[in-house]
């Protein structure tokens, strides 16, 4: 039995579980889009990340607490436990993103910087997933993150940060004039910056598809060498153009809710992605996780027993 098949079994037997959402309300706020240049309520400078992308005169200020209001952040006395999980997510990611750190180094190795976030249909808890992903990795202080809003469709990040407004990623596929550093935002989180999705398009899934795409993410990965970038992208079943994007990407990480997620989609979903090495499952909202395998488990039921729970927090692989 393969480490895929392993993982979906444990969706047969696991419950779904009180405690913080997974999901994002479209209608959720947690930022706004400022002059780079306003000074902070506090009248404290905006924090500078590793590298500067572009010239980052707009800047996003997130509001933590609107986070935690929205479920995005868990309450305080949860904060780590859930950044525990996230850490446990993002080790392995790095690992493969920068395989040159490691021991044992061989030059063949294909790197994975792009981290495709996915799930097999609408409401899996992606969204959630690669906001908190991206703020976890914002913690690294070798590293620099931009957050990339791909699903065009629903555009949650965008709409979530207050960048509905903004020129974004599907400005810059339509033109192959524009400046990708010309849509990048940065925000007042240290290390971290956001890639809007951008104007609206009737052939938005044919962008994403395109060639214009591959040359986006090569194009962003040469501004910073330690630069990782997380994209949310559209539903791997919902359209046909987001199997051709997970093509694009070394690593692509699968959501799947826990006592939710059909088994059947979740196949589907592998078989359209292709079991590549990069490919890992991530379990959400999940009250119990077996032995460690190529998934990860984490779930927002804080009641879990503590041997269950350490389980969850263990559990992952590279």
């Amino acid at each position: 039995m393969s480490l895929v098949e392993k993982a979906l079994n444990k969706l047969r037997s696991s419950t779904r579980p009180e405690g913080v959402r997974a999901q994002v309300d479209s209608s959720l706020r947690v930022g706004r889009v400022v002059d780079a240049e306003q000074p902070l309520a506090s009248g404290d400078a905006l924090p500078q990340p590793r590298s500067t992308i572009g010239a980052a005169l707009r800047t996003v200020r997130i509001d933590q607490h609107a986070l935690r209001e929205g479920g995005i952040l868990p309450a305080q006395q949860h904060e780590r436990e859930l950044a525990h999980q996230f850490r446990t997510i993002k080790r392995p990611l790095i690992r493969h993103a920068f395989p040159q750190d490691m021991p044992g180094f061989e030059s063949g190795h294909a790197a994975g910087r792009s981290i495709m976030v996915s799930s097999a249909l609408p409401g899996e808890g992606k969204t959630f997933t690669s906001v908190n992903l991206a703020l976890s990795m914002a913690l690294e202080k070798d590293h620099s993150v931009l957050l990339v809003d791909g699903d065009v469709a629903k555009p949650s990040i965008t709409n979530m940060f207050g960048a509905s407004g903004e020129p974004g990623l599907l400005d810059v596929l339509t033109d192959p004039n524009r400046r990708v550093e010309s849509v990048i935002l940065s925000t007042d989180t240290a290390r971290l910056s956001l890639m809007p999705a951008g104007t609206r398009s009737a052939v938005a899934t044919e962008l994403l598809a395109s060639a214009r795409m591959r040359q986006v993410l090569e194009s962003i990965e040469r501004f910073d060498s330690r630069l990782l970038i997380i994209v949310d992208s559209p539903p791997i079943l919902l359209t046909s153009e987001a199997r051709v994007l997970a093509g694009l990407f070394e690593q692509v990480l699968l959501v799947v809710h826990a006592g939710q997620t059909q088994q059947q989609a979740v196949l589907d979903a592998i078989e359209a992605i292709g079991e590549k090495p990069g490919l890992k499952l991530v379990l959400n909202q999940a009250t119990h996780v077996g032995p460690a395998g190529n998934y990860y488990g984490y779930g927002y039921s804080y009641g879990v027993a503590a041997s269950d729970q350490g389980k969850a927090n263990q559990a992952g692989g590279s």
